[in-house]
């Protein structure tokens, strides 16, 4: 399906639903995990595309973020409930215990502010508010620095969906308003090609005609 049949697939659906929809994939690409088997960011962009007006897009910002902190808030009490045996569990390893070694280096030396960039950097994004819960970081210090990063980051993915979706729209317009300019030149220049042949054709004769008069 190519990206302009998205588009007018998308826009027949109610907006709730693509919000919703777009939330959902949020929460599950934040939660521990989930986002290496569904494609968080990517769902968003292709969900951004349907915005055609500033109160769907805030309205998408505004879910996805509180939907991204929700699965960050999770994925914070199971590193609080299991503690550093999280590393050791098959899903850690599957992912990369390198990540979550990492995850958790970046937290003893910036704190809450590794929360916040951890945010942007895939794979990281995924195990550092397991790693969070884990290690000494307190709630209370680690839930405002996750919805900083989920607004960000939605404000961002969502922003760059919508403006994807517009461009497209109308690239689409405009090519349909010159599509009658666009035949025309074509025929226009198949017509030339025709005639200077044509003409061509006819002075390749007159001069052979002419050498062959000289000859004589």
């Amino acid at each position: 399906m190519g990206f302009g049949e998205l588009l007018s697939a998308l826009a027949e659906l109610p907006l709730p639903l693509v919000i919703a929809a777009a939330g959902a994939l949020a929460l599950a690409e934040c939660t521990i995990g989930l986002g290496f088997v569904v494609p968080g960011e990517t769902g968003l962009l292709i969900a951004a595309s349907a915005i055609t007006d500033v109160g769907g897009f805030l309205a998408m910002v505004l879910v996805v973020t509180v939907c991204a902190t929700a699965g960050d808030s999770f994925g914070f009490w199971l590193g609080h409930r299991y503690g550093h045996r999280l590393r050791e569990t098959k899903l850690v390893g599957r992912l990369g215990r390198q990540h979550w070694d990492r995850a958790a280096e970046q937290l003893r030396r910036h704190g809450a502010g590794a929360v916040f960039v951890g945010r942007f950097l895939p794979v990281l994004r995924t195990l550092t508010p397991a790693a969070s819960g884990a290690s000494d970081l307190r709630f209370r210090r680690f839930l405002p620095a996750s919805a900083a990063g989920a607004l960000c980051w939605s404000t961002l993915h969502v922003g760059i969906g919508t403006g994807a979706g517009a461009s497209a729209r109308y690239v689409e317009d405009v090519l349909g308003q010159a599509s009658w300019f666009v035949l025309l030149a074509v025929i226009a220049v198949a017509v030339g090609v025709v005639v200077w042949r044509k003409v061509r054709a006819r002075r390749s004769a007159a001069k052979e005609t002419a050498r062959t008069s000289r000859a004589e």
